[in-house]
């Protein structure tokens, strides 16, 4: 069986029905707090690629620095978009969930459906 991790931030309230919903399932998984383990560029490519993703489909809007860097006016490339979510984690839309060879942006939570 692939394993599972959970890549959140305790305090979303996505993250902790996502988490929720894993142990509801009977799932066993990992939790990876990503403010304590921070993301690599490599990590964050390889997971938009398991999850079919582009950088700016987890761009999280809500961030105090999507209007600080004005991301709504400015076109700033992939490469740069990760960047920022290395350097300011509160830019990435959560739960990510990773199983195995796949990857989902568990917004809504139901989309962990797709990997089980």
């Amino acid at each position: 069986m692939d394993k599972v991790i959970v890549y959140q931030k305790p305090t979303c309230t996505t993250s902790r029905k996502a988490v929720k919903k894993l142990e509801e399932m009977g799932i066993e998984f990992q939790k990876v707090n990503y403010y304590d383990v921070p993301f690599t560029k490599n990590k964050l490519k390889t997971l938009l690629k398991k999850a079919d993703l582009k950088p700016e489909a987890i761009l999280r809007k809500k961030a105090k620095e999507y209007k600080n860097f004005d991301f709504k006016n400015k076109n700033y490339t992939k490469d740069q978009l990760l960047d920022f979510f290395v350097k300011y984690p509160d830019l990435i839309e959560r739960p990510i969930i990773e199983k195995g060879e796949r990857a989902v942006l568990a917004r809504p939570v139901e989309k962990i459906d797709e990997l089980f």
